[in-house]
């Protein structure tokens, strides 16, 4: 479908057959990111993966995010923390319910704060909550004002002529410089710590015992840029990347529990039947290990549908054509916008039998994944600028559900049934539930 957005060209494609011509046969052309105010603001200018435009310098960053930050090694490096911030939620609600079997859980303000401490320990070397906790940090408000920024669509992003004009009379203008000073202030504070903390004398006697985290990574190039990249790899691109880690990684991982979870307590045979096998395949344990999570096939499967129908970005981070080219018959012009809509890919009749119906019975026994060759699912996207921070999700968003489905029998509060769960969702950048997800643990 073609659409003229204001000044931009745009299509929309809704098929896996047009997917793949955008994403696969024509990826080379629509290689860039369209450049929104949000977009540049966040990313320094464009010098974080995402919104870089294509060219050797994105190619030399990608190389080293996939070798340095994203690595199989890397996400195993970073056990232990999932392993640790998984046991201080089990832990939380353990404490919130062990006064009144009764006591309501807000597990969307939990599984964030979560979230956000795996992603704290993993970017920066430190957690937000408090130690022991797992509650509202400073960086809860400031993460979803951020996000809700990032993907607010401005009317000036569609006229870019008058864009700064537009942007100042409606108010998006102040409203932007203000949220990216906090997050600036955030970065800069961050680094400063880090520096200081490297530099110390005990820091260099421990080093061995230290969790390097991405800071680290990032800094060590700054440091060394010029050898490795041939480019000077600034401060600036530092807290780019800080960007994309952090904001993205919290975000994909508590939505996606948060989904996975309502999605069961809409569907009790599923539930039963995933928490069976967790329950079957772990054993008598203090704990859920990632080595449990291995022989959890089922757990896989629903956490596969739940991507399916609530694929975190429901259109995939567009992009913009470099060069005129054809798809399906029509000449596309240099600068057109392209939208792949995931969502309704995912949900496609013609693609899916019951689509609507969550049943993850459906990718058993199939080759379907969500490595980006199928794309029929493409929940992470496919191509140059499919999300290269996929297995880190994934491997915190395993740990997590295996653990809350082994320690607690879940139930919703009184008087609601499996029809009652609201399922309305929020846009963003991403798309969570409007409203949060509150229920009843007890201990299994």
């Amino acid at each position: 479908m073609h659409i003229q957005l204001g000044q931009i060209p745009t299509i929309i494609v809704s098929s896996p057959e047009l997917a793949s011509q955008i994403l696969k046969t024509h990826d080379h052309v629509f290689c860039n990111r369209p450049s929104t105010p949000a977009f540049l603001k966040f990313t320094y200018g464009g010098l974080d993966i995402a919104a870089s435009k294509h060219g050797d310098h994105w190619r030399q960053l990608r190389k080293f995010c996939m070798l340095e930050l994203f690595s199989k090694k890397r996400v195993q490096s970073f056990k232990k923390v999932r392993e640790d911030e998984v046991h201080v939620l089990i832990q939380s609600i353990r404490h919130s319910c062990s006064q009144d079997e009764n006591q309501l859980v807000n597990l969307s303000e939990m599984l964030l704060c979560m979230s956000n401490n795996i992603t704290g320990r993993q970017t920066f070397g430190k957690r937000f909550s408090k130690e022991g906790e797992c509650n509202r940090s400073e960086l809860h408000d400031l993460m979803r004002e951020t996000l809700e920024m990032v993907g607010e669509l401005s009317i000036g992003d569609f006229f870019p002529s008058l864009q700064y004009l537009i942007n100042v009379v409606t108010g998006f203008h102040g409203k932007l410089e203000r949220s990216f000073k906090k997050v600036d202030e955030l970065w800069e504070k961050e680094i400063e710590r880090h520096c200081l903390h490297l530099s110390s004398t005990d820091d260099h006697e421990h080093e061995e015992e230290r969790e390097e985290n991405f800071l680290d990574v990032l800094l060590k190039l700054h440091k060394d840029s010029t050898d490795n990249l041939g480019f000077s790899f600034t401060k600036d691109h530092v807290k780019a990347i800080l960007g994309d880690m952090f904001f993205a990684g919290t975000e994909t991982t508590a939505a996606t529990l948060e989904w996975a979870l309502s999605e069961l307590m809409r569907n009790p045979r599923v539930m039963k039947k995933v928490k069976d096998e967790v329950q079957r395949v772990t054993g008598i344990k203090e704990k859920v290990e990632e080595r449990d999570v291995q022989g959890m096939g089922y757990l896989k499967l629903v956490i596969n549908e739940t991507l399916r129908l609530h694929p975190l970005g429901p259109l995939l981070i567009p992009r913009e054509s470099v060069k005129e080219c054809m798809i399906d018959g029509y000449d596309i012009p240099p600068t057109t916008r392209a939208f792949v809509n995931a969502w309704a890919i995912m949900r496609d009749p013609n693609l899916w039998e019951d689509p609507e119906i969550f049943f993850p019975e459906r990718f058993e026994g199939s080759a379907i994944n969500y490595k980006g060759r199928h794309f029929q699912f493409i929940p992470f996207g496919s191509g140059l600028r499919m999300c290269p921070g996929w297995p880190l999700s994934i491997a915190n968003i395993n740990i997590a559900l295996a653990n809350l489905l082994y320690f607690f029998n879940w139930k919703l509060p009184e008087g609601k049934s499996e029809i009652d769960v609201d399922m309305t969702e929020s846009f963003g950048i991403s798309v969570h539930k409007k409203l949060p997800l509150i229920l009843m643990a007890t201990s299994t």
